[in-house]
């Protein structure tokens, strides 16, 4: 008599691959050497004077910009609280990002000469909040190539603490720096391949951003504040049109926080479509924008169940990564199951494809166990 094995179905951990953490000044000044504590403080301040300047004069409340009770909860600055808030809502692990990127202080335009030691101090500091649970936590290290033989050298070193994803900032000539087509990057991205690194373009405002606050009359400026990801369609093309991946077949790149339902019409009308039509060529392409995407990248989502069946119908389960935002207004902490539930039902996913986007994907991509 022959036996039947019957198939488990597989445990769904839930994976966010976007959360934020606060590293406060307590957390990072102890990993920073004693006579650049002084260059960390001064570039907080600067930074803040600066914001509160192109902003002119608008505070926003709180409790319009963030979810309150995520952004006060312990799990927010301290890593045995995080794994505890994580508990709360359900969820395995987590990709980590900075409340303020390096991109934000270390610099050479903020820190002089000094920006180098800092960042690598930050990063030491991110690398000892991952260090609770290197199962569970995985933190976006920060990388400012204003010196490429530098950054190489923080590559090897980020990997060799155990880092398996590097966040460059999207915009890159915002900071002086060259777009991340040009052959000046080439040794990064040999070494980021080779160390298995995955690059992070996370959301971000742009110089563009403030303007467009200085002439919204709203109360809680909410025109400008629905602009940024739209504008990250040129961090798409940039990565999708210049042949970069074309290059560098074996590096992955990671949106995070683009929104899902403009993308079909991204690839079908601007970045596939213009080839398919033969009004525009990319020389440096071998392959459709869409076939680069699906090869070496992906985007990340909150709740949106029209945009996320839009997307699954037009690219599949293998480039979405699902996310709670954690601690921002869109976050679905501490009801992420029941968020999870709605949307997924709402936009038809198949189970196997839901297992792939709330903790398969993510799995594979950062060698989660």
């Amino acid at each position: 008599m022959s036996s039947v094995l019957k198939l488990q179905p597989r445990e769904e951990k839930l994976i966010s691959v976007d959360s934020h953490v606060l590293y406060t000044d307590e957390w990072v000044m102890p990993r920073l050497p004693e006579r650049l504590r002084p260059r960390w403080t001064e570039a907080v301040k600067k930074y803040q004077a600066e914001s509160a300047r192109k902003m002119g004069g608008f505070m926003p409340n709180i409790n319009d910009i963030m979810d309150p009770e995520a952004w006060n909860d312990p799990g927010h600055t301290e890593p045995h609280a995080k794994l505890k808030a994580m508990d709360r809502d359900g969820v395995w692990a987590e990709v980590i990002f900075p409340e303020l990127s390096g991109s934000k202080l270390c610099t050479p335009q903020m820190m002089g000469a000094d920006w180098k030691e800092v960042l690598s101090g930050l990063n030491d500091a991110i690398g000892d909040f991952a260090a609770v649970d290197t199962e569970r936590l995985l933190c976006a290290y920060q990388m400012m190539p204003f010196d490429v033989e530098w950054a190489v050298k923080e590559v090897d070193r980020i990997a060799r603490k155990g880092g398996r994803c590097i966040q460059l900032p999207p915009y890159p000539h915002e900071f002086g720096l060259k777009d991340y087509y040009h052959e000046d990057y080439k040794p990064m991205w040999k070494a980021i391949e080779e160390a298995g690194l995955v690059v992070l373009q996370h959301l971000e405002t742009t110089e563009d951003f403030y303007e467009i606050m200085s002439r919204d009359p709203t109360p809680v400026k909410g025109i400008a504040m629905g602009m940024p990801a739209l504008k990250m369609q040129e961090v798409f093309a940039f990565w999708l049109l210049t042949g970069v991946l074309e290059e560098h077949p074996k590096l992955k790149v990671i949106m995070v926080e683009p929104g899902l339902g403009w993308l079909p019409f991204l690839f079908e009308v601007i970045l596939d479509g213009r080839i398919k039509q033969g009004h525009y060529s990319f020389p440096k392409l071998k392959m459709l924008p869409s076939e680069y995407f699906k090869r070496q990248m992906g985007a990340t989502f909150m709740f949106e169940p029209y945009g996320l069946k839009m997307a699954y119908e037009y690219f599949g389960p293998d480039v979405l990564y699902w996310s709670t935002d954690f601690p921002h207004p869109a976050t679905c902490w501490p009801k992420s199951k029941e968020h999870i539930e709605t949307q997924f039902s709402a936009a038809g996913i198949k189970p196997d494809d839901r297992y792939k986007i709330v903790c398969g994907n993510a799995m594979k991509t950062f060698g989660f166990s």
